[in-house]
């Protein structure tokens, strides 16, 4: 207790001390220093300088959209994908159009308002109908992006159970990627964490094998997916929060433990055609060029060349699941039906795995 009323005290005298030193300061008789104070020149010059940033921001601008516009999208391979482009292009153009004006009319009403000695500031009360148009289009813009965005996700959103889509498990653990495809009953069995112990370490993403339906199960580590047919994914993680991300395909879906959560989207463009287009020819060249660069040194030092890049669909987790997430990938072939269906037939199902 002494020690508290100790503390309070020296507390009280200091505030004490910091109080009578303001005190004695503004008793002292003031000298105007006016060093600080903005002149016309200093004014002029500033609405200058606002006027060189306002045309920084806009170079820099167009020039970013030259330079790396091509890497903001990648080619869009579902059939949503044009959808999704639209709504983004769209509010792209829209921020971008109010950004330039917005900004272009501040910047010069700041010039144009810039203080002067010979000015004085006129008082403005209010304008009714200036209040409504600034309200009011700002109101429209927004209800517009909200209603086309609502409308898309929607549609993107909206997964209906059929006969005709394949569905598809995407098992998630740090860090890799499994798929489980539904057999010919088209049902994927029940799984559960559980069971992954089940068969000397076999069954790998947990299948129940209480669950009929579980046997003819397939599980792969690479995701093949036949061109124009509807796939419905059935997402679980083993561990931790990871996020199924899918970009060509403009997918992208939490994998969260202790659930399952659902995304749908029908590819439309095949491997070999993404190959052909010459966005990708490019770009598959750029990213060469930088491997032979670097090969140089590798070779140079004894070690192996790095291989050519070829392109292919990747999955990727888009959610910082640990020290190796940036390697949580996995290969995704989309091919025409008649080749995914000799690959399907190739692959063990989950009876003749356990049985082996």
């Amino acid at each position: 207790m002494t020690v508290l009323l100790i503390l309070v005290i020296l507390v009280l005298v200091t505030i004490s001390i910091w109080q009578l030193t303001k005190i004695f300061e503004l008793s002292q008789p003031s000298i105007k220093d006016e060093s600080q104070i903005a002149n016309d020149k200093d004014n002029d010059f500033q609405g200058k300088l606002m006027f060189a940033f306002l045309g920084f921001i806009y170079i820099l601008t167009i020039f970013s959209f030259w330079k790396w516009g091509d890497v903001i999208l990648p080619v869009a391979a579902s059939e949503h994908g044009s959808n999704f482009d639209s709504l983004m292009w769209g509010t792209f153009a829209l921020i971008f159009f109010v950004q330039t004006v917005t900004q272009a009319l501040v910047h010069y009403f700041s010039y144009k308002y810039r203080g002067e000695k010979t000015k004085k500031a006129f008082f403005y009360a209010d304008n009714d109908r200036l209040e409504a148009i600034w309200t009011f289009i700002p109101m429209v813009t927004l209800a517009v992006l909200i209603f086309f965005g609502l409308y898309t996700w929607t549609e993107i959103m909206t997964i209906e159970e059929n006969d005709e889509a394949l569905v598809v498990e995407l098992y998630a653990q740090q860090f890799n990627w499994k798929a489980r495809y539904a057999g010919e009953d088209g049902v994927l069995g029940n799984a559960n964490v559980r069971f992954l112990q089940d068969f000397d370490g076999k069954n790998l993403v947990g299948i129940d094998v209480t669950d009929p339906n579980g046997f003819d199960d397939v599980v792969t580590t690479e995701l093949h997916l036949p061109v124009g047919r509807e796939v419905i994914f059935k997402m679980r993680s083993q561990d931790v929060i990871h996020s199924a991300f899918m970009p060509h395909f403009r997918a992208q879906m939490n994998c969260v433990p202790g659930m399952i959560t659902e995304f749908a989207f029908t590819p439309v463009i095949t491997t070999d055609e993404m190959r052909q287009k010459p966005e990708i020819i490019e770009k598959v060249k750029k990213i060469n060029k930088i491997r032979e660069e670097n090969s140089k040194e590798l070779i140079a030092n004894g070690e192996e060349p790095l291989d050519p890049y070829v392109f292919d669909y990747l999955l990727l987790c888009n959610k910082i699941c640990g020290a190796s997430h940036y390697n949580m990938q996995m290969k995704i072939v989309v091919e025409t039906p008649e080749e995914y269906e000799n690959w399907i037939n190739q692959q063990q199902n989950f009876s003749q795995v356990i049985t082996n």
